[in-house]
This record gives structure tokens, C-alpha cells and sequence, in this order.
């Protein structure tokens, strides 16, 4: 009887110690009851799978649905839903201010290591606060909006180049969500090198769109398991490499270096980016060193095009659709044109002047930020209490930006409705308190004034000029969301205005 009950037991089975097995079963017992019952974090809603294991959140961040998923999710759950073993999504208002706010103690999880690698100076990515404020510190000034007004000429260079090359397509069906992003990266070769990279005269990138996605899809999901990037890191001289988030390390770096030495060549007085990171490095060569100017060159072309590229396709696909707003902001543009008020292109104080555009960019970044994932902290020691549930020290916890745009709360009772109009009410502290688009507190995107100029000049200037339709006015885009959002599908025709 004992050999026939074996033999329904596979063969490899049946060579592993019985107390091998009873070893097993007990260690998986003891994690399904721990994390099911007896963890801190057991009573926080969430998936099932997600209680046991962090391949629940590996494998959306590989799907790249996880914005869609997390408003479901919190719609469905509330305020708080466990996404990991020892990781809680958070929509509760209290709560984002004290985890992102100022003073905050709650710092940077590991998921951001495999996004620095081996970089000593690395703003996105930096784990810890004091190296972090001193590195802010040194670039501050640079990415002010102040400072940036400087390079505003090169915006509209690289604007007079779009609509040039708008006027060749007249009448044709134009994938713009790719021309912006042209755009968005020539943008960055001109206020950084003061040269642009000739993607739009070409009509086609060199094949560094291709490498920044993969690099973001590559680190959405291994940064769920980063101690599987460091193995791979510590393997590469043997295995070769595999992961694509290594070329914002690799080639993306020595693409960034190669431009900083050309343009140490070419000299001159231009006020871009690097003549004032260069003169930061005069007065602190130590701390403002060579690596350091390389990795700030390398954030913008790697951070800087595809953010900007995301918003611009958000606000003109947002736009078409609902044709009464893009009526509404026509109407604003042409009546400053009309009284002399603005210029061709459009100058960032006129636009600032602009509220139903200011209303627009809001409402499309809010419908559509970037930035998909949510963004996580680590409680600190003592532990916190989140939503009316003590949450311990050592927890990964976090809020994502689409979870939050769509709040009732602060967004009203429509949040899921593109209707600019709710930014241009007297009292709209919340929202702009709330709005996530360039994350928040210390830690917000160094690079969004960039990013609110190039859209504050290029969309008016195209509007002005164009009338911009859908091609197929029932197709919606397809996103993916591999960290940014990534959008395809916004084909238009533009037909000249009389």
C-alpha cells in the first residue's frame, strides 16, 4: 500500500527528506497565517495575492496598468489598501501632507535604488535627506523660474521649428504625439547645450525614445525587487546586461558627456543650463564636480523630454475631445491677438496672463499626470498612524498621483470630467495644495518650470495658428504606465486658420 500511495509522488519528490518537507510546509504556514493574520498591515484591504508576495505589484508595474488599477482599487477599499507584504497605498488628504509635506520624516524607499545604481549625485533617485537638500542646493538656482526666463529664446527657437514643420503637414494626418516629443527633447538640447539635437528637422529620434522607455519599464518593475538589480549588477561582468533601466546609467550618460564636451568646445556666452551648472562648479569644484554636472545633463534628457511630451499630449488630446473647451480657449487667444497682447510665439508672461489656457494645462495634468506609480516613503521610527490605522516603522507607504487627482473632495463630484472651468473658481487652495503632476514638498521635480514653459508657449502658438482635430474622433489614445504614463494614439489634422 505505502508503494502504491508513492507512486502518485513525482520521483524528484520523493528524493527530499521528509523533514525537508515538514520544514517547508511549516515556514509556508507560518507566512500565509503572519501576513493574513497576525501582521500589522492584515486588516488593511487590499488583493489577496498582494498579502503574500510582492509579485502582485511586480507584475502591474510590468503590465503597466498600475494608474488604472490603484483608482479602482482605493474606490473600491477606501482610504488605505495593502499592495505588498509591507506596502500600503494611501488617498487619505491628512496624510499626504504629512508624509511629502515640509519637514517630513518619511524618506525614499529602496524602489529608488535601481534607479541611482552607483550615481553619488542623483536628485530623483537619493535616499537621503541631508545629501539631497545639499545637492538641491548647488542646482536650485539654475531650474528657477527666474533663471529660466534667460533661456526662453531658446523655447522659441525650438517652437518656430514645430510650427515649421506643422506647416510641411498641413492638411495631413500627423501622429502629434510623437512630434511633441520632438519637440520636448530638442527643447532640452537647446536650454542644456544651447544646440538643439535635430529631431524635428529629421522628423525622427535617433533611437533614444526606444531607450528611455525601456529604461522606465525596465525599472518599474524591478524596483518591486530591487536585491534582484543588484544581483544582476554584481553579475554583469559575467552575463552581460539585461535591464534596461542600465542605460540611464550607460548610454544615456555618455550621450549626456559627449554633448557637455562638445559644448565646452564650442564656448560662447549662451545662458543655458550648463554655462550656470559650470559656474556653480567654479565656486564648489568639490561638490559641483564633473560627475555631478553629468548626472544633472543626463536627469534632463532622460526626465525631460518624456514628462513634457506626456503633459503637451494630455492637454491637445484633452482639448480635441471636448471641442466647446478648445472653442473656449481659441476664443482667449485670438481676442489677445486681436488687442495686440500676443506675441508669435507666445512669450511666458503673456500665457501666464492666459487664465482659461493656465485652466486647461491644470485640468489635463490633473486628468493625466506623468507619473502613474505611487510614490513611495518609509515610515519612520515610532511608526505613524494613517487614516485612523497605526502604521509601524519600516512600511512602504505611498500615494499615487492618479488616486489623488480624482478625489471629490478636493476635485468635486466630477473628477473623472475634463472641465477646466473648476480652476478658475476664487478659492482653489486645495487643489493646487493636492495636485500631484510634479509630485510634492522637498522632493517636487526640479524640472517643472522647464516643462510649464515649454507648454505655456507651444500650445497657444499651435492653436493659434492651427485648427487641430482628431483623425478618428471616436478612438481613444492607449496608455502605458510604466512610471510615466506613456500615450499613443493622438493622430490629428491640422487645417491652417484664415
Amino acid at each position: 500500500m505505502a508503494s502504491q500511495t508513492l507512486s502518485f509522488v513525482p520521483a524528484w519528490l520523493q528524493t527530499i527528506p521528509a523533514a525537508i518537507i515538514v520544514v517547508i510546509s511549516l515556514s509556508l504556514l507560518y507566512h500565509l497565517s503572519y501576513q493574513l493574520v497576525f501582521s500589522p498591515l492584515a486588516s488593511i484591504p487590499g488583493p489577496f495575492p498582494a498579502k503574500l508576495s510582492r509579485l502582485w505589484m511586480t507584475k502591474h508595474s510590468w503590465d503597466g496598468d498600475m494608474n488604472r488599477t490603484m483608482i479602482t482599487l482605493h474606490n473600491k477599499h477606501g482610504e488605505l489598501v495593502r499592495t505588498g507584504p509591507n506596502e500600503v497605498s494611501v488617498s487619505n488628504l491628512a496624510a499626504i501632507k504629512t508624509i511629502y509635506g515640509a519637514g517630513t520624516k518619511f524618506r525614499k524607499s529602496d524602489w529608488y535604488s535601481v534607479w541611482q545604481g552607483h550615481r553619488k549625485f542623483d536628485l530623483f533617485a537619493e535616499r537621503n535627506e541631508s545629501i539631497h537638500s545639499e545637492q538641491r542646493r548647488l542646482v536650485s538656482r539654475t531650474y528657477a523660474m527666474g533663471s529660466l526666463r534667460d533661456m526662453e529664446q531658446y523655447v522659441d527657437n525650438a517652437v518656430t521649428v514645430f510650427m515649421d514643420c506643422m506647416r510641411q503637414r498641413e492638411n495631413q494626418i500627423v501622429d502629434i504625439g510623437n512630434w511633441v516629443q520632438l519637440f520636448a527633447f530638442d527643447v532640452i538640447g537647446e536650454i542644456t547645450f544651447s544646440k538643439r539635437f535635430g529631431f524635428m528637422d529629421a522628423g525622427v529620434d535617433d533611437g533614444a525614445f526606444e531607450q528611455i522607455e525601456s529604461a522606465l519599464k525596465s525599472a518599474s518593475w524591478i524596483g518591486q525587487v530591487p536585491a534582484v538589480y543588484w544581483l544582476h549588477d554584481a553579475l554583469m561582468p559575467y552575463i552581460g546586461n539585461h535591464l534596461g533601466i542600465t542605460s540611464r546609467h550607460g548610454s544615456l550618460r555618455q550621450f549626456a558627456i559627449r554633448e557637455i564636451a562638445a559644448r565646452q568646445d564650442r564656448g560662447g556666452n549662451e545662458k543655458d543650463i550648463l554655462s550656470k551648472l559650470f559656474a556653480t562648479q567654479k565656486e564648489k569644484p568639490i561638490e559641483m564636480n564633473d560627475n555631478a554636472v553629468a548626472s544633472m545633463a543626463t536627469s534632463n534628457i532622460f526626465a525631460g523630454s518624456d514628462t513634457t511630451a506626456i503633459s503637451t499630449r494630455a492637454i491637445i488630446y484633452y482639448l480635441l475631445k471636448n471641442p466647446a473647451c478648445k472653442r473656449k480657449l481659441v476664443e482667449e487667444i485670438h481676442a489677445l491677438r486681436k488687442a495686440g497682447k500676443l506675441s508669435d510665439p507666445v512669450k511666458l508672461d503673456e500665457a501666464d496672463k492666459m487664465p482659461y489656457l493656465q485652466a486647461v494645462m491644470y485640468e489635463a495634468l490633473r486628468l493625466h499626470p506623468a507619473v502613474g506609480m505611487s510614490l513611495p516613503r518609509v515610515v519612520p521610527a515610532g511608526g505613524a498612524t494613517v487614516a485612523g490605522k497605526f502604521i509601524p516603522a519600516g512600511t512602504v507607504i505611498g500615494a499615487n498621483p492618479w488616486v489623488i487627482h480624482q478625489n471629490k473632495q478636493v476635485y468635486g463630484t466630477d473628477p473623472e470630467v475634463f472641465r477646466p472651468e473648476r480652476w478658475m473658481v476664487e478659492d482653489d487652495g486645495d487643489m493646487h495644495r493636492f495636485f500631484f503632476a510634479f509630485g510634492a514638498g522637498a522632493r517636487m521635480c526640479l524640472g517643472r518650470n522647464i516643462s510649464w514653459m515649454e507648454m505655456s508657449k507651444l500650445i497657444p502658438t499651435l492653436f493659434m495658428h492651427y485648427d487641430v482635430e482628431l483623425s478618428d474622433r471616436d478612438k481613444e489614445w492607449t496608455l502605458s504606465c510604466w512610471w510615466f504614463v506613456m500615450q499613443q494614439g493622438v493622430n490629428v489634422r491640422l487645417r491652417r486658420r484664415s
